[in-house]
């Protein structure tokens, strides 16, 4: 017998004519089959029927092989089956029998129909005992064993099973109890961990009931973010999770605990049909944010996935050790691994023609291998062609996007606010020894019960102070309340927002002034240093996914079910494990939750964050990567800072020497602020003077008994604010009258804040104060990052050479280890090269980090800006940009030309971008304006504007302000478009200033909007939480759009490589980030290191590593091309 057919034969046609209600009908094969044999397999289908009605038995020479089915009616009868059987009935000699759902639950198995085949399988309310003994009577051909399902129906058994067949799975633990006495069991419950039989699973981890029915899965979140707690449960309409404060474990049932393995926020589901067969599918992992998704039929989103071998493995392991023919189960792919979570025993793929196919076939083929010969059938397996895939070319000068990398600045954010003060009490002593301050004479405390400890102690001193009256006390008493109003502040601890740090000087404090010496104590004291504020706030969050919504549009392609709106293409490429992307934020709370917000832009989630950091940030403290050690000031640096201090304290006006000595690249931000301030001590007298007036406005406000307890921005009142400004006040001008610069930051961050945030408290003269502080901060901020440009590039060489070490690996790693996730060619339509991927690396980081990288592109020496126009354009455009605000991106975009050689130079591309962030409140009229956004695509204005470039986006859609439901009908293809060289003058005003006449914004990618995000509701026309709009971001502006690869290359070489002690530091931090191997993920657990796709993969020694600069032939070559240098005896490759 060949393939079965798919049209009904003419002999079925007639079956139908001479029968009521048919079972399931055979099929016949061709439709030229002589008559005869047609008559006889009629006659065998009309037996069939009475013979189950008589219970004889036939000569088994002319009789079908039945297949029965036997399960609850909402299986047997449902979609997938029904599709299924049908096809099943098309071979020749086999015929199905559904069993009545009352005949399973009523009769005795006596009574039950026959069969030689038996599909059976445990739904809910299935008499499985039952299914049992039946085939014990009539020992059919088991396709899924029944006895196995008991074990199913059991997390602990499945984890058995899997374990004795060596398949990966979590780290896990069984907790039983007795639910006569739950209290007896052996689990201890602290903060951030459980310990289960002895076994510490750190947050997050997972907590599974032991009964596989029951789907009330717990995750716990560890309180550094956010604490609380995700339950998942069984899909109820579109929500199949929900976010919940609770943070402490059930305290009834039994469970297994296991550890929460840090996925990129999709499952992967596997169907087996057999050994040798596996369908799988991604869908978006229950976890992430709870939000279902649909597609316009309402039925969830899946997206077809390649299993790699090992997973095919795996996908067999699992098959035979059940025993089960169909059966489905759960992959993580996390760490380059893949782990098993679940196994539910016999399920189908939901509306996926192919695999019905596939599955009648394969069972089919099953059934008469095993059955066939017995009933005298002749029978030989049909041989398949496999299916060719069909993989598209590339045709005309397609650039293929392959690589995205972006270092983006935190959100906006409240005022960073710190409050130092010298104890000597031995209870914050004791503190200090208990956490082990004295290994380092240094220490930090974030978490929940060591604030709540610092906070014990501070309650008990001040109520051992109250009964004592002395001036020396109500100063310290003052700070004492102060300590305790921080603590106290929300309410409730969550590590994200306060930090105490506590430094041991072994001689007290040094003395101040020589009034203060008698009254100080000799010996020992440790100055604690709290530090509060700086969290972001819920504009900083709608920035940061609005840009992340924003930043989709970066991608190519969006076909299918997202076509309806912009971005699409990036979902796409996202679920099919193409995309492969990582997300690494330092370790501030600001920063993380920016990049949370940003992912859950990017990735169209819902919901809270918590889930989002968890499972999508990963956390790269890791040694200077993105966090800069502020206490560790570079000497040079230090000599900036104090001439930047000697400058500023002149009480005259700016001499010709002084543009000089302070500006000497010329940089007209720094002149046009030079030009506002004239004389700066005169400049910082009018700043203390306004400070003074606010402060003592907001003192009057406060004895309006109307405006006492009048809400601010944030939650914060009007105590708070004074205190704010009041300490700014008394630190600003020093005792010896000079005013302290190194504050004019804080004074402009605070009056950007108000004027922005609580604007509805119209205080006076707050927009003068912003302005001068304004012009002063402008001057001070960027030249603490050093005034020459050797400086300048000195500094940024101390805070950067990580992160440029790991954007080059990111660039050359992208053509070499394509098999990671490849997508199944068949699915692939549309898509231009499938199995290739695009790799995103986003990097959140604060201000230092972006200023140093922006000096190092700037100063760094990539190009040469009198023979390169396009540089020298983008050089003026940034020295006139006067501050990096909130959400300033660089963003660096690799392309891959498929026709030119892969040797060649042109084959791989290089773009650089740049946005300085959120607008101000007032700079519309003087923004500098660059040239737009021009990537590869944007020189072929001769051809049709339907290029799929981005400005086609931005006349589509003049403003990105268009609410998301509605369809925006984007035509996008895949790749970018290239033609002519570019960097010439004449291509470029081609390109930007034809389109003026449609209005400015034409290339603009990220149209200025200010859309309030759907979530938020705003409320009395103020915005929301009361007042307060949320400013829009500046569009990306291109500052060069034809750098080779290999020039990229040489130019990080060469930066990484000036500065030898600045190296030194560099490979010492980079050898001890090996000595952890599970930063993987902020909260990942340890894995085994395996080099295929893990985050860090160790090299044999064998293999140096990172040496000069490489060739281009080695750069696009598949070979493992690690950037290498004498690492002196360290071999490890950098993390992913």
């Amino acid at each position: 017998m060949s393939e079965p057919c798919d049209g009904p034969g003419p002999g079925e046609e007639r079956g139908r004519s001479q029968r009521d209600v048919p079972l399931f009908v055979v099929g016949c094969e061709d439709d030229e089959q002589d008559m005869g044999q047609m008559e006889a397999g009629m006659k065998n289908e009309m037996f069939r029927e009475e013979e189950m009605e008589d219970d004889e038995d036939e000569s088994p020479s002319e009789r079908q092989i039945v297949v029965g089915i036997c399960a609850m009616m909402k299986k047997s009868k449902s979609k997938p089956m029904t599709q299924i059987l049908e096809r099943l009935c098309k071979f020749d000699y086999i015929d199905v029998v559904i069993f009545p759902e009352e005949v399973i639950l009523e009769e005795p198995v006596e009574k039950w129909p026959l069969c030689d085949c038996l599909i059976s399988f445990h739904s809910k309310g299935f008499p499985l005992d039952k299914a049992v003994e039946y085939a014990k009577l009539r020992n059919p051909l088991l396709i899924n064993d029944l006895n196995m399902q008991y074990f199913i129906q059991d997390r602990r058994e499945v984890y058995r099973i899997l374990q004795e067949e060596g398949i990966d799975l979590p780290r896990y633990g069984v907790l039983n109890r007795d639910p006569d006495n739950p209290e007896e069991c052996n689990l201890v419950e602290g903060e951030d961990h459980v310990e289960v039989n002895g076994e510490v699973f750190p947050k997050p981890f997972v907590e599974k009931p032991v009964c596989a029915e029951d789907h009330n899965v717990y995750i716990y979140y560890p309180t550094s973010a956010g604490g609380g707690s995700q339950r998942l449960f069984r899909k109820i309409g579109s929500r199949s999770s929900v976010y919940s404060p609770e943070s402490s474990v059930r305290k009834t049932g039994s469970y297994i605990y296991e550890e929460f393995m840090p996925t990129d926020g999709t499952d992967v589901k596997v169907y087996t049909v057999g050994p040798d067969y596996a369908h799988a599918e991604a869908r978006k992992s229950p976890a992430l944010d709870g939000k279902v998704e649909r597609d316009s039929e309402g039925k969830e989103i899946r997206y077809p996935v390649m299993l790699t071998a090992m997973e095919k493995l795996v996908a067999r392991k699992v098959c035979l050790a059940f025993k089960q023919t169909v059966c489905g189960f759960d992959l993580l792919r996390a760490n380059g691994h893949s782990f098993v979570c679940d196994v539910n025993g016999f399920s189908f793929v939901k509306n996926s023609m192919k695999y019905y196919d596939d599955c009648a076939k394969v069972l089919g083929n099953m059934v008469m291998r095993e059955l066939a010969p017995q009933f005298h059938i002749p029978w030989s397996i049909p041989m398949e062609a496999e299916d060719i895939p069909i993989v598209p070319t590339t045709s005309g000068t397609m650039m293929e996007l392959r690589c995205v990398i972006a270092i983006i600045r935190h959100g906006d954010r409240t005022p960073k606010q710190k409050m130092k003060m010298e104890v000597r009490h031995p209870l914050f002593f004791e503190l200090f020894e208990k956490y082990g301050g004295y290994k380092t004479g240094k220490l930090k405390l974030k978490k929940p019960k060591q604030l709540q400890e610092v906070l014990d102690i501070a309650r008990l001193l001040l109520v051992e102070l109250g009964q004592h009256n002395d001036c020396e006390i109500e100063e310290k008493k003052s700070k004492l309340e102060q300590l305790k109003t921080v603590l106290e502040m929300y309410g409730h601890f969550s590590g994200i927002n306060r930090k105490v740090q506590l430094t041991y000087l072994r001689n007290g404090q040094p003395k101040a002034s020589s009034e203060e010496e008698d009254s100080k104590k000799d010996g020992p004291s440790l100055l604690l240093v709290l530090k509060w504020g700086g969290e972001l706030t819920p504009a900083g969050r709608v920035q940061a996914e609005e840009l992340g919504r924003a930043f989709r549009c970066m991608y190519p392609g969006g076909q299918g079910d997202y076509a309806g709106f912009p971005g699409c293409g990036l979902l796409r490429l996202h679920s099919t494990y193409r995309h492969d992307l990582k997300i690494y934020a330092s370790d501030e709370g600001r920063v993380q939750m920016t990049a949370a917000a940003f992912a859950k832009g990017l990735l169209a989630l819902e919901g809270e964050l918590t889930p989002i950091l968890v499972q999508m940030v990963k956390s790269a403290n890791m040694n200077g990567l993105l966090d800069s050690d502020s206490d560790s000031l570079t000497d040079c640096q230090q000599k900036v800072k104090a001439r930047l201090h000697e400058i500023m304290q002149k009480d005259q006006e700016f001499s010709q020497d002084d543009y000089l000595k302070l500006a000497p690249t010329g940089s007209p931000s720094l002149v046009n602020s030079m030009d506002v301030i004239e004389n700066p001590v005169k400049t910082c007298d009018k700043v203390y003077a306004l400070i003074q007036s606010l402060t003592s406005q907001i003192r009057k406000r406060l004895e309006d008994p109307k405006s006492s307890d009048l809400q601010l921005y944030h939650s914060e009142t009007l105590e708070l604010m004074l205190q704010r400004w009041s300490k700014l006040e008394r630190d600003f001008r020093m005792k010896n009258g000079r005013y302290d610069i190194s504050k004019i930051p804080d004074i402009y961050d605070c009056i950007k804040y108000d004027s922005q945030h609580n604007a509805s408290l119209s205080l006076e003269d707050t927009l003068e104060l912003f302005r001068l502080s304004r012009a002063l901060a402008d001057i001070v901020i960027p030249q603490e990052y050093g005034i020459s440009k050797a400086e300048k590039l000195d500094i940024a060489q101390a805070y950067c050479v990580p992160l440029l070490k790991k954007i080059q690996l990111d660039l050359q790693r992208t053509h070499e280890d394509e098999a990671v996730n490849k997508l199944h060619p068949l699915y692939s339509r549309g898509v231009m090269s499938p199995g290739r991927h695009v790799r995103t690396r986003l990097y959140f980081t604060s201000e230092s980090h972006v200023h140093s990288l922006l000096s190092i592109f700037r100063y760094g020496g990539l190009l040469d800006e009198e023979k390169d126009q396009q540089w020298k354009q983008a050089m003026d455009y940034l020295s006139a940009v006067t501050e990096l605000n909130y959400m300033t991106q660089i963003v660096i975009m690799l392309y891959e030309d498929n026709n030119k050689d892969p040797s060649s130079e042109e084959r791989f591309h290089v773009e650089l971008h740049f946005s300085p962030g959120v607008k101000g409140c007032e700079d519309e009229e003087n923004v500098p304006l660059g040239f737009g956004f021009r990537p590869a695509s944007s020189e072929n204005q001769d051809k049709k504007p339907n290029q799929g470039s981005l400005e086609d986006l931005s006349q589509d859609q003049p403003d990105q302000a268009l609410p998301v439901s509605e369809p925006i009908n984007i035509q996008r293809r895949s790749p970018m478009i290239r033609n002519r060289k570019t960097g010439s003058m004449e291509v470029l005003s081609e390109t930007s200033p034809t389109h003026s006449s449609k209005g400015c914004t034409s290339h603009r990618l990220f149209q200025s909007c200010s859309r309030q995000s759907p979530e938020i509701k705003p409320t009395s026309g103020l915005g929301f939480e009361g007042c307060s709009m949320v400013p829009s971001i500046y569009p990306l502006e291109t500052l060069h759009n034809s750098l080779s690869l290999k020039q990229v290359d040489k130019f990080l070489n060469a930066v990484c490589e000036s500065s030898s002690e600045v190296h030194a530091k560099t490979m010492k931090a980079l050898s001890s980030l090996f000595d952890s191997q599970s930063q993987t993920s902020l909260y990942s657990p340890q894995q085994p290191l395996s080099s295929s796709g893990s985050e860090t993969s160790l090299r044999p020694p064998s293999q140096p590593l990172w040496h000069g600069s490489i060739p281009s032939s080695a750069v696009s070559s598949a070979g493992p091309s690690s950037p290498i240098t004498d690492a002196s005896g360290l071999n490890f490759s950098f993390t992913e």
